[in-house]
């Protein structure tokens, strides 16, 4: 009897353990990373980015927040370009979203392929990418491959697609305080100031939306006031 009490109380507690996990509810994270166009001229280049990020934690795999980015979008050659395009945009994008993990979905205590993989995330938002051409190459109005360089600045909407993965690393005391970010990022935009180039009365017209892709690595901190979870988080 004495045994079976014991296995109760210690069933118990296990559980009630289990149901008060503690994590988190702000986040930051700082990284870096490449950029890659795919805008109305014939072939993209590579850029360099860097990003900034603070989130709010509803649960500990569910996040919403903002992110900022700046640096380099590319594309063209004059030389090879068949309209003779390039340009430089050297941007501002600042979105708000949000990512929803595969640890809010798995029973990732007693498996470790689950475990390794429980911050695997895809997200989504909406926000604002300032355009500030700092380099482009445009056509003439009739259409004649005629070149000169000029700068323009626009604003146009943005939506990004992310797909990555946190790996997650406990402080002193065992709680989810440090990590590291890999993610990739497909941002489309709504208008035509990522390459700068609009010449819709001309052979050159625009037929497709721009687009570019950020690959980057980062680290994260999370800190302030803990919630509750019935979730184990580490």
């Amino acid at each position: 009897m004495k045994k079976i009490c014991a296995a109760l109380i210690l069933s118990i507690f296990t559980s009630v353990t289990y149901a008060q996990s503690n994590f988190y509810k702000l986040g930051v994270g700082l990284g870096a990373g490449g950029t890659y166009s795919f805008t109305d001229v014939k072939k993209g280049k590579f850029g360099l980015a860097g990003y900034g990020t603070a989130e709010y934690y509803l649960t500990p795999f569910i996040t919403s927040g903002l992110e900022f980015q700046m640096g380099t979008v590319k594309g063209g050659d004059v030389k090879t370009d068949p309209h003779n395009r390039a340009f430089s945009n050297t941007y501002t994008a600042i979105t708000l979203g949000g990512k929803v993990r595969l640890g809010q979905f798995t029973d990732f205590y007693y498996n470790d392929l689950l475990n390794y993989t429980k911050g695997f995330y895809i997200g989504t938002g909406v926000g604002v990418i300032l355009n500030n051409m700092k380099d482009i190459i445009r056509t003439k109005p009739d259409g004649s491959g005629y070149v000169f360089p000029g700068k323009d600045k626009s604003v146009n909407a943005a939506v990004p697609i992310n797909v990555g993965i946190d790996f997650y690393f406990p402080d002193q005391w065992g709680d989810i305080r440090y990590g590291i970010n890999i993610n990739y990022q497909t941002n489309f935009t709504f208008g035509e100031g990522l390459d700068g180039y609009d010449d819709p009365k001309t052979k050159f017209k625009n037929v497709s939306p721009d687009l570019y892709t950020y690959f980057s690595v980062g680290v994260r901190y999370n800190f302030g006031f803990m919630g509750l979870t019935n979730k184990p988080v580490r």
